[in-house]
């Protein structure tokens, strides 16, 4: 999930990313989903940051944070979480 602010919207840069990894894994594997913190109460720890956060949910748990665009570290953290 791309947790982000309406002021700084969704991070664009990482599409691309998300896409090549789902395509090499499989869609059945992976889900990729946006979520703006302002409007879900559930999310209200990630307000205020200028840096986007990917969160990696497994069974419905939260299992990995990567704040910030690293490709490398998120590349990394989905193939793990897999």
């Amino acid at each position: 999930v791309d947790a982000f602010q309406a002021w700084c919207g969704p991070c664009k840069t990482v599409v691309d990313l998300f896409r090549k990894i789902r395509n090499e894994v499989g869609s059945d594997l992976l889900h990729f989903a946006v979520a703006e913190v302002d409007s879900i109460d559930a999310l209200e720890r990630y307000r205020g940051k200028c840096e986007p956060v990917f969160l990696f949910y497994a069974g419905g748990e939260l299992v990995a944070v990567v704040r910030g665009v690293n490709a490398p570290l998120l590349q990394k953290t989905i193939l793990e979480q897999l």
